[in-house]
């Protein structure tokens, strides 16, 4: 079975989309906008998601999130390069009592030419373009909002992110630890043509817990994933639209000066292949490590549990292989769908490999409207 799964996967990566799968239509950039300056807009962001798992492992759970979230904000263009906005985020999950969580937003956002500057809330979760082993693509539903300060370049040959998500403030003194995040994504185009996407991305994470006005006795600890691939992108005339494989090396490292994980460092390979087609994309991944940690990446991908009845338990070498279906429509201006399955077999499990699958649906609204001039 594993010659079989890996003979695929070579064929396959013989032939980018920005992730595994495609998160464009789940992005939302509020910019500067020089035709829009001196005036006052309403910006309703609304996001709908379900996100089930049938796991029946002891890494991660088997669970499901049901829920809405709403995002309106007041988007003042105070200057051609300049946008203050003020708002709110809430979550219902359904099911639940009440609304679960509430975010107030605002952020100060420059932009000049193909560069933005970001303070307040950032541009998260998804937007970071990460790779799920680094990044868990449910920080959307589960950590929607980041606070800090963000830089971003974005052009036709390059995109960068760098951000500093401050996650936890302390004031003297405290029972808990800060704990800051910090990241960069890049991808650099180097051949984009009408045949042939080539790209190499870059992407790092650093997690730090500790402080010097707290009063725990918790030795501080600084966890550093990363990641180095390629994207390649073959696009293609007829019912198959794109032939594609992205693929990449993640790595593991404890910089604590004490450490009070499983694993020191570890390592992993992350392979994605699969087409576009006119109804929905097909994606075969293969995923192999060890010893590997991540302070933000998907539990499924960790060598250590995450699970609630086997926290900590440790399976050194993880090898999984997924097969992923997604469709992607705007239904209407400014309405759209997003639709996911994605079937998975641990090939380390013994016995029989039992398949375990998530599936997932979205539905996205994102306008601003028009309020009125400020007169100056």
């Amino acid at each position: 079975m594993k010659k079989i799964c890996f003979l695929v996967l070579l064929i396959c990566s013989l032939a980018p989309l920005r992730a595994q799968i495609v998160n464009d239509s789940l992005e939302y950039r509020i910019r500067p906008d020089s035709l829009k300056t001196g005036e006052l807009y309403l910006s309703v962001h609304n996001f709908n998601y379900m996100r089930n798992y049938e796991y029946f492992n002891k890494i991660q759970d088997g669970y499901t999130l049901f829920g809405a979230q709403l995002e309106p904000q007041l988007l003042y263009y105070a200057h051609p390069r300049l946008t203050i906005s003020a708002g709110v985020h809430l979550r219902k999950d359904f099911g639940g009592r009440g609304i679960y969580r509430t975010f107030p937003l605002f952020s100060v956002k420059y932009q000049k030419h193909n560069t933005t500057l970001i303070n307040g809330v950032l541009e998260g979760s998804i937007h970071h373009r990460m790779i799920e082993p680094l990044y868990d693509f449910e920080k959307k539903i589960t950590e929607p909002v980041e606070y800090g300060t963000q830089f971003i370049i974005d052009n036709k040959s390059f995109f960068f992110d760098a951000f500093i998500n401050w996650k936890r403030m302390i004031y003297k003194p405290s029972l808990d630890q800060e704990q800051i995040l910090g990241g960069a994504s890049a991808e650099i185009s180097l051949i984009k043509g009408a045949k042939l996407n080539l790209s190499v991305p870059l992407q790092l994470t650093a997690f730090h817990q500790g402080g010097q006005i707290d009063v725990t006795t918790v030795p501080l600890q600084t966890l550093v994933n990363t990641a180095i691939g390629f994207k390649l992108k073959l696009p293609l005339n007829g019912f198959i639209n794109a032939f594609r494989s992205e693929n990449y090396f993640t790595s593991f490292t404890d910089f604590s000066f004490t450490s009070v994980q499983a694993f020191d460092s570890g390592k992993g390979w992350f392979l994605n292949s699969g087409v576009d087609t006119k109804l929905g994309s097909l994606i075969g991944t293969y995923w192999n490590a060890d010893g590997y940690i991540s302070s933000s990446g998907m539990p499924i991908y960790q060598s250590v549990s995450q699970h609630i009845n086997y926290p900590g338990l440790t399976i050194r070498n993880r090898q999984l292989l997924m097969f992923r279906y997604s469709y992607q429509k705007r239904l209407i201006p400014n309405l759209y769908l997003d639709f996911r399955f994605e079937p998975m077999i641990d090939l380390n499990r013994p016995g029989k490999k039992k398949i375990e699958f998530s599936n997932s649906s979205f539905l996205m609204y994102k306008q601003e409207f028009r309020l009125r001039k400020i007169k100056k």
